[in-house]
């Protein structure tokens, strides 16, 4: 339990010297030139204290740096420890956490928060280039697919001109957002956005990120038919027969972990967030996969799991502009 008088919450001194211990746990280390070497960095200090605080300077590029240069909290103006208090209550709240609510909590302007929370989502985005796939030999790999809010640019279907696909005059998932999820049985789980869920999409989400050494569990939808033969075994569930679960041996056949993740996504997008545009719905995936893949199951605390933030803030930057951008997988 997170103790809200500590002063890294409430004193900037403070709040630096705990960006510092986890951006840098050996020394500081530029982030012009990639220096490390502490005899040739040096801490800027004077009477006058002319200079920003936590000021440092690099001998070798001859730049100057503190320890939010380099980050999604760079230029920001912003006082530190309303960005720790930030990262907390981010990694904090399980379903989230409004842009109002931080407004109200930090005392910052709604735009402020807003640009904020926005930042501290692109720093939870995990790189999966560098993590590598989901599963592997003996590991059961979930797969599902999921429908929320709607389009903002309706899907047309040729065969009807141009106008929007309908079934019995009602457009049902096919104006929705589709999101595609992946979870390793006790591990992580992976959430993505697509702008079509077809055979070909749904196989490039699957083999980019789930070893084919895995057996696979979906249920009986036709999207994983036939990637399905590409991994080490294939099992599903008839949903539409009310199975949702079997034994096999010592295996369970079932869906069941994924649609979780997806609950848990759906609550926070509908309970806490309510609005979502289009362009930023990857990175409240990418907030929400963060916080699963640290899950207190995994006896994770708030502490670690928001210095774990703190530390993947380095080298992401995030534009204003550039937060308006719209991104499929």
């Amino acid at each position: 339990m997170a103790d809200f008088n500590d002063p890294i919450f409430h004193d900037e001194d403070k709040a630096r010297e705990h960006l510092e211990a986890i951006r840098w746990p050996h020394g500081p280390n530029c982030p012009h030139c990639g220096n490390v070497d502490q005899d040739t960095i040096a801490k800027v200090e004077g009477k006058k204290q002319s200079h920003r605080k936590g000021l440092y300077y690099c001998n070798e590029c001859k730049g100057t740096f503190t320890v939010t240069v380099g980050s999604v909290m760079e230029r920001s103006k912003v006082p530190l420890a309303k960005w720790v208090f930030a990262f907390h209550l981010f990694a904090a709240s399980k379903k989230g956490m409004s842009a109002h609510q931080l407004h109200r909590m930090l005392g910052v302007t709604y735009k402020t928060a807003w640009f904020m929370a926005h930042r501290i989502r692109e720093a939870m985005k995990e790189d999966v280039k560098s993590s590598g796939p989901l599963g592997g030999e003996g590991k059961i790999v979930e797969a599902d697919e999921t429908y929320i809010g709607k389009r903002e640019t309706p899907r047309v279907s040729a065969q009807r001109k141009g106008r929007p696909y309908t079934k019995k005059g009602k457009s049902g998932g096919a104006q929705k957002r589709i999101v595609v999820g992946l979870v390793e049985r006790g591990g992580k789980a992976r959430m993505f956005h697509l702008n079509d869920a077809t055979k070909a999409t749904v196989r490039e989400v699957l083999v980019r990120n789930a070893d084919r050494n895995s057996t696979l569990y979906t249920d009986e939808s036709r999207l994983y038919t036939e990637t399905g033969t590409e991994y080490a075994d294939h099992k599903t569930v008839k949903h539409s027969a009310k199975e949702y679960a079997r034994r096999e041996g010592d295996k369970v056949v079932h869906s069941n972990t994924i649609e979780n993740v997806f609950s848990v996504f759906k609550r926070g997008m509908v309970g806490v967030y309510q609005h979502c545009g289009e362009a930023h719905l990857h990175r409240y995936l990418a907030e929400f996969d963060f916080r699963y893949n640290r899950r207190s199951a995994l006896k994770v605390s708030d502490r670690e799991r928001a210095e774990d933030a703190i530390r993947m803030a380095a080298g992401k930057r995030l534009m204003y502009a550039q937060s308006r951008e719209a991104r499929y997988a």
